[in-house]
């Protein structure tokens, strides 16, 4: 993927990775089970064989999907998520969070599995061992950076 946005923000770099069309609905569709091209490509109507290769490829180059071969003849694949990969299920869930709250239209809610009710996203402080909506990004320091 090319890199759209030379800014130093987290989200910008983020999108810079995950931000192309098609790409994070690709990724959904490994979250919810579908592993091989065909299960992809049947999942989201409109997206061409050609585009789905080059992003799984690209996802793959990313260390976001890995690949295994499960057939020879002809060649292939299943997709599964890296562990980056899988940490990306918080933000669908935020997604689908927000998509409740403010959707003309809304296709799914996030509950509970155990008991079926909706649920809210929350933030863990490991210092006060408390969750909390009191939460603010700061900038890091260059030198602390990753």
């Amino acid at each position: 993927m090319k890199e759209r946005y030379d800014l130093p923000c987290n989200i910008a770099q983020t999108l810079n990775l995950i931000g192309d069309r098609w790409t994070l609905l690709i990724l959904h569709e490994m979250m919810v089970g579908h592993t091989t091209f065909n299960e992809i490509k049947n999942a989201l109507k409109g997206l061409s064989s050609k585009l789905l290769s080059e992003r799984l490829k690209s996802l793959e180059e990313m260390n976001l999907v890995e690949s295994v071969l499960y057939s020879d003849h002809p060649p292939r694949y299943k997709y599964t998520l890296t562990k980056s990969g899988q940490d990306l299920e918080i933000v669908f869930h935020a997604m689908v969070l927000w998509g409740q709250k403010h959707l003309n239209k809304c296709y799914k809610k996030l509950v509970h599995r155990t008991c079926g009710h909706n649920v809210e996203l929350v933030c863990y402080c490991e210092h006060c061992q408390t969750m909390t909506t009191d939460v603010v990004p700061v900038e890091i320091e260059a030198s602390a950076a990753r």
